[in-house]
């Protein structure tokens, strides 16, 4: 009996991505049996965090690394780290920040809503964000503008396909915000393979999700300086007691790092753009649809297939309705566009999608 059956679930086909509410991604069999080995046992769990440390570094290149709940807590805890620092006063202290630097700079193009805002997530940990620039654009003359002002905290950035306005140059942020003593973050939630580059920017802190491309079970990763780092690890003797990682999550980490390293990347790229271009060729044959390969905005390596199809809105309820229930992007169905990812699918199930769009199409 599947796990569906047994508990009477849907059976899903995602074609929406690292979707957490259609539950982010599919581990290995590699990592799901480290994880059931890791269930029935005990741990030093300080212990487990430290070999984390390591391997998160050894992988980054950074001078240490954490696992939290998620990115969604990695944010309220590093912002919390760069408050307290390791201070154990501090950090019992918050929310309360009086008598701290508490104002965390956000360009306003870089607020981004997972199923909360990051806005909550930043404000969490009792910080006070002060939002650069509009929704549209945000020079680093505006970043420069609130760094100034006092008690400030950290700046904190984001790369991901969710943002607004024109980009921002990452690097010439995180220098603005150095030059004055201040911190940077950046949340790169889905950019797990980037997450070296995205430490290049001389970010002092980098958070990815370990759920989405790396597949493994519910986790946030945090790589950046020692001092940073092990001060978002001191915050489970604060706010950080409910966000701290289970166990099983440290372990499938780990062993999700191991089988990433292991692999040919260049292989599972290629692979990867492969599948968009045959699905995009074939879904194009499809009466009234005009099929594309779509780059992902931010450099990640994952290309999707975007659907210019008569009535966008109408196909994907109808998509979702159908048994199995699929599931597509649709933040473009205004423009009667949809945008399919087709990492976590295999042959037989995309190709289920295909024949679900010719039956409803024509």
């Amino acid at each position: 009996m599947s796990i569906h059956d047994r508990y009477r679930l849907s059976v899903v086909i995602n074609a929406k991505g690292t979707y957490t509410p259609l539950g982010v991604s599919r581990s290995s069999d590699g990592v799901a049996a480290a994880v059931a080995q890791a269930l029935p046992e005990f741990f030093v769990m300080d212990e487990l965090g430290d070999r984390a440390s390591e391997a998160i570094a050894q992988f980054t290149g950074a001078q240490a690394g954490a696992v939290v709940h998620c990115t969604a807590a990695g944010i309220t805890l590093s912002v919390a780290a760069t408050m307290t620092g390791g201070d154990p006063r501090r950090i019992a202290a918050l929310p309360d920040t009086t008598d701290l630097h508490h104002r965390v700079v956000l360009p306003a193009c870089h607020v981004v809503n997972y199923g909360h805002t990051n806005l909550q997530g930043i404000r969490l940990a009792g910080a006070h964000v002060d939002l650069a620039g509009d929704e549209t654009r945000c020079a680093i003359g505006d970043l420069e503008e609130e760094l100034d002002g006092p008690d400030v905290a950290c700046l904190f950035l984001v790369s991901s396909r969710l943002t607004e306005g024109e980009p921002i140059d990452l690097v010439a942020a995180v220098r603005a915000a150095h030059r004055r003593g201040v911190p940077a973050i950046i949340d790169g939630a889905a950019q797990f393979p980037r997450i070296a580059d995205l430490l290049s920017t001389g970010a002092d802190l980098v958070l990815v999700s370990g759920q989405k491309y790396l597949g493994s079970p519910t986790a946030g990763l945090v790589a950046g300086t020692w001092s940073l780092v092990q001060a978002v690890r001191a915050q489970e003797r604060g706010i950080g007691r409910g966000m701290k990682p289970t166990k099983e999550a440290v372990i499938g980490v780990l062993a999700a790092l191991e089988e990433w390293q292991a692999f040919d990347r260049m292989k599972w790229e290629a692979d990867e753009l492969a599948k968009v271009v045959a699905f995009a060729d074939a879904a194009g044959k499809i009466p009234g649809v005009v099929a594309e390969v779509v780059p992902d905005p931010t450099g990640l390596q994952v290309s999707r297939a975007l659907l210019k199809v008569p009535d966008a809105k109408r196909l994907a309820t109808e998509l979702e309705a159908g048994s199995p229930s699929i599931y597509v992007m649709t933040d473009r169905v205004d423009t009667n566009e949809l945008m399919l990812e087709l990492v976590p699918l295999d042959d037989t199930e995309i190709a289920a999608v295909l024949a679900r769009l010719w039956a409803i199409l024509t």
